[in-house]
Parts: C-alpha cells; structure tokens; sequence
C-alpha cells in the first residue's frame, strides 16, 4: 500500500532586531532542520520485513449512562476491515467495546512495542464522537491523548514511519434518524427495514497531530456522517471497496481522493425527517508528511 505525502516543514526566517531592553520575538524549532525534508520526491521505506500493526477498536454498545445509541452496522465495518488489512499484509487486532482504561492500555501497548522491523501504524476508531473526543465503552477519550503517544519523543521506532489513524465517528447527542438507502429503494416496503441508512450531525473537530501521521475522518466538521445498519458506515464500506481494487497499486492518498470522491456521490433518498433528505458527506484527510515508497 503506497501513499502520496506533501512535506509540511517550514524554514525560520531571519530575526529582527528590537528596541533596546525589549524582547525579541523569535521563532524556534522543536526538531533540527533536514533540507531533504522539503524534498517532494522523498519517499517511506516501505520495504521493511513486515507491514505493520492495525488496531481496530470497536464500539456498538454503551454504558446506559451515556445516553448513547447503538451503533448498528459497525460490525459489518470491523469486518471489512479487517480483510482489507490482512490482504495489505498488516497484522490485525481487533477490539469490541471496550472501557477506557481497557483501550488506553491497549493504546499505551501499541505505543511502547517495537516497530522497528515495520512499515507503519495504522488504527482505526469506529464509535461515537464528540468534540475531540472519541467515546470508549465508558466515557470519551481526547484524540490528542491517543496519537500523542505515537510521537517522535513517545514512540520512536515509528519515528519517520507513517502512522494512520483512521475515525469513523457519529455525533453523540443527536438521534438516529432512519432512512432508505439508495439501493433499496425500489424494494417493497415490507424488506425496507433490512438495512437502513442512520444519519447523524458530525462533531468530531479536526486535529493537527505531528510529523508523519495521517488523519482520515468519515466526515468533514459541520457535516452528516451515514451508517447502515447492516453494510455499515458509507465512508468504511467505500474505503476498503478501494483499498480491495487499489490497495496495491495507487498511493494512499489517491486511493482517499477515490473514497471522498465516491462518499460524496451518494445521499440520502428518502426519509421520515424531510430535513435530512438530500444531505451528503464529505470525508477529509490531514497532516500528510512525505511519499510513500513502493
């Protein structure tokens, strides 16, 4: 699996210098300065002895206080998934609804393991989402808590590896509305409720996450977010129809523009709330650093 990267470094400029007795203002740099890292056509190494690590955590059901819906539909997302990555050569792990504490630790495992004989990281979070936020079984965890501890100075056997995280979130606070996917349209009534599309207002914000990693959202901020109860999330089921018909051939971030671009060709149909009739979603990806090799 390849993926096309733009270099994201910056060169400080000169200082100026101030009236006398007062404080310069200047910029500094938190890493040292490489010159080949504003080099387009560096590249990962992606010949490493093997792919990587992909977790998968899970969630479906929440604690009753929470007052968070079910959310059907995303075992058919783990599922697919987890084809996906093994056909990519990933060692999967995969993780239903677990507690906070549960995930952090296993998040903190992940994080501590070497990965020096590995091409990447990647994880994915299929749950609800707030803010920035993602909701564990129990209570919401900050997304910045999770990335944070695959940083250059936390994890550095990832260090210039790409590391993906991928979030499937739907808000936590709005009901589900259900409505008729497009494809099933035409069927009578009475099979309709097979599989039906739930829409749900995005909240998850979008987070700068550091050097290397990629951020892929379901959903752009202030957008609706989709997931069937039986086929599972639009943008999960598009993403790994592309990874299964390009995953070895186009680079990572052509193969996003291809979900993003198939994401936003479907909408929704029909629906008992007229307001959501016709709403599409918008998928987006951030903080891409450099190209990924053969």
């Amino acid at each position: 699996m390849d993926a096309a990267l733009a270099p994201m470094s910056s060169v400080p400029g000169p200082r100026e210098a101030g009236p006398a007795g007062e404080e310069q203002n200047m910029t500094e740099t938190d890493a040292f300065y490489r010159s080949e890292m504003l080099d387009p056509a560096e590249k990962y190494k992606m010949d490493h002895k093997r792919r990587g690590l992909a977790l998968i955590f899970n969630h479906e059901r929440f604690f009753w206080h929470l007052t968070l819906p079910e959310r059907r539909g995303t075992n058919a997302d783990r599922d697919n998934l987890t084809r996906r990555f093994l056909d990519l050569g990933f060692e999967v792990k995969c993780f239903n609804d677990l507690k906070a504490e549960e995930l952090l630790l296993k998040i903190h495992e992940a994080s501590t393991s070497s990965h020096v004989d590995a091409d990447c990281f990647l994880c994915v979070f299929l749950s609800h989402g707030e803010g920035n936020h993602i909701y564990a079984y129990d209570a919401k965890i900050e997304i910045q808590t999770l990335t944070g501890l695959f940083k250059g100075d936390k994890c550095k056997s990832l260090v210039g590896k790409p590391k993906i995280f991928i979030i499937q979130a739907c808000r936590g606070n709005q009901h589900d509305v259900p409505v008729i996917p497009l494809d099933v349209v035409d069927h009578p009534a009475d099979k309709l409720d097979a599989n039906v599309t739930q829409v749900d207002a995005a909240s998850v914000y979008t987070l700068p996450a550091g050097a290397d990693f990629l951020m892929c959202y379901s959903v752009a901020e202030g957008y609706y977010s989709h997931r069937e109860t039986v086929n599972g999330s639009w943008y999960i089921q598009d993403l790994c129809e592309m990874l299964r018909k390009f995953g070895s051939s186009l680079e990572f971030t052509e193969l996003l523009t291809l979900v993003n671009r198939k994401v936003s060709l479907r909408r929704v149909d029909v629906c008992k709330d007229l307001s959501a009739i016709g709403k599409k979603q918008r998928p987006s990806a951030h903080e891409i650093v450099r190209s990924w090799g053969p």
